[in-house]
C-alpha cells in the first residue's frame, strides 16, 4: 500500500514529537503492508515561498536511518489554501516529485471562491489532491462531483469510514457515489491505518475497490499516470457494525462538527 497523507517528519508540526516515535508508526505500517509513505508536514500556502525544503529534507534523511528498509520515505505538504492565487507550481511543494499537491480548505467552511481555487491550480499545471473533503462544512458529494469534473483529486480519510455521525456518513456516501480516488491514514503519530480500512472494504466484498484506493490510484498519482475510476461500493450496514465494533468497541468516532485527533 501507498500511504500519500502522514504527518510523520517528526517535530515540525502537530504530528509525531521524534524521530524515534515516528519509525515505531512506521515499522506497524509495514507490518500492515505499506510499502511507501509520503510525508505531508502542514503548511500554509501564504508561506509557501519560504516552505523549509532543506531542514525537512534533512529530518526525513535522520527517520528513514531509523525506519524499516522495505518503506520508502518521499517529501510532500499538506497546503491549507489560507490565500487564494498563490503559485504552488515549485516541485519542491509536491506529493514524491509528481505533479500533485495535497491541499485542505478550512474546517470551518468552505471559502466562497473553492471551486473557482481548484480550477485554478489545475490550470497551473498542478494536480490538486483534496485531503478529507468530508471534514469541510459546506462541502456535499455534489461538490465532489464538480471539483473531480475540474481534474481534482478527492483523498478521504481512511479511518472516517469506521466512525459514526455526519462525517463517516459523509464518506460512505462519497464512495457509494465512486467520488474517492484515493483513501490515506493522515496518521499523525497515533494508530490511524491505512490497513484498517483496506482490510473492512475487502470484508465488505470490494476487494476491487480497496486496490485501487490504497495501491494503484495513489501509485499512479506518484507516477503522473492517470487515476482509474473507483467502482461504486454498496455498503451493507451489518458488515459495517461488526466491523466498527472490532476496531472500536462501542464508542462513535467522527463527526463533521468536532475535530478530529491531531488534525
Amino acid at each position: 500500500m501507498i500511504d500519500l497523507h502522514t504527518h510523520l517528519l517528526p517535530g515540525v508540526d502537530d504530528g509525531s514529537p521524534t524521530a524515534t516515535h515516528s519509525a515505531t508508526v512506521l515499522r506497524r505500517m509495514q507490518g500492515e503492508g505499506v510499502r511507501t509513505v509520503v510525508c505531508t508536514p502542514h503548511l500554509k500556502a501564504s508561506e509557501a515561498w519560504e516552505a523549509p525544503v532543506a531542514e525537512h529534507a534533512r529530518l526525513r534523511d535522520e527517520l528513514i536511518t531509523l525506519s524499516p528498509p522495505e518503506v520508502t520515505l518521499l517529501p510532500g505538504f499538506e497546503i491549507m489554501l489560507d490565500l487564494p492565487g498563490i503559485d504552488l507550481t515549485a516541485e519542491s511543494l509536491a506529493l514524491g516529485g509528481s505533479p500533485a499537491r495535497l491541499v485542505e480548505f478550512p474546517r470551518r467552511g468552505l471559502p466562497a471562491g473553492a471551486t473557482e481555487e481548484l480550477l485554478r491550480l489545475r490550470m497551473s499545471g498542478v494536480l490538486p489532491v483534496v485531503a478529507h473533503p468530508e471534514r469541510y462544512n459546506g462541502c456535499t458529494v455534489d461538490t465532489l462531483g464538480v471539483w473531480r469534473e475540474l481534474g481534482a483529486v478527492m483523498q478521504a480519510d481512511a479511518m472516517a469510514l469506521l466512525g459514526a455521525g455526519p462525517m463517516a456518513d459523509f464518506s460512505r456516501q462519497a464512495l457509494s457515489e465512486g467520488l474517492v480516488d484515493v483513501l490515506a491514514s493522515d496518521n499523525h503519530g497515533d494508530r490511524r491505518s491505512l490497513a484498517t480500512a483496506r482490510d473492512w472494504l475487502t470484508e465488505m466484498g470490494a476487494m476491487e475497490q480497496a486496490q485501487l484506493l490504497t495501491e494503484e490510484n495513489p501509485r499512479r498519482l506518484l507516477a503522473g499516470e492517470a487515476l482509474l475510476p473507483v467502482p461504486p461500493i454498496r455498503f451493507r450496514r451489518g458488515v459495517f457494525d461488526r466491523l466498527r465494533e472490532l476496531v472500536f468497541g462501542s464508542r462513535p468516532v467522527g463527526t463533521r462538527e468536532a475535530r478530529a485527533p491531531g488534525a
